[in-house]
């Protein structure tokens, strides 16, 4: 089994989809990495040879930002977001929308399960 950047690639995919296991690399940057590697997009992961994976490290290390330095870069810039009070920072801190969706109906990902609200009660005579 192929261990890259932390991650365990599956055995049995062709090379340029299991890089893309690896956060922060998506189908293609994977493409460009087997090409500057010298490796083929349709070798499983399983037929990689040591050199193989040895040159798709450095690459990856030279080259791209990966899991936790990219994630971690993530949080520093929406930190940053929330901390100069701009529209999207507080839209990140309500926990809603960031990008102009509508939130009457719909948003149910960011704003999470419903809280029900009960109605007015009418009043009789």
């Amino acid at each position: 089994m192929a261990r890259i950047a932390g991650v365990d690639l599956p055995r049995h995919k062709r090379g340029i989809i299991s890089l893309t296991y690896i956060y922060g690399i998506g189908p293609s940057s994977a493409k460009a990495i087997l090409e500057k590697a010298g490796i083929s997009e349709d070798t499983k992961t399983d037929q990689w040879t040591d050199e193989n994976i040895k040159a798709i490290s450095r690459l990856l290390a030279d080259e791209y930002k990966t899991e936790g330095q990219l994630r971690s870069e993530v949080q520093m810039n929406i930190k940053r977001l929330m901390d100069i009070g701009c529209y999207r920072g507080l839209r990140h801190r309500k926990g809603l929308p960031l990008r102009g969706q509508r939130t009457r109906t719909n948003a149910r990902t960011r704003k999470g399960k419903r809280k029900t609200v009960a109605g007015k009660k009418k009043v009789t005579k």
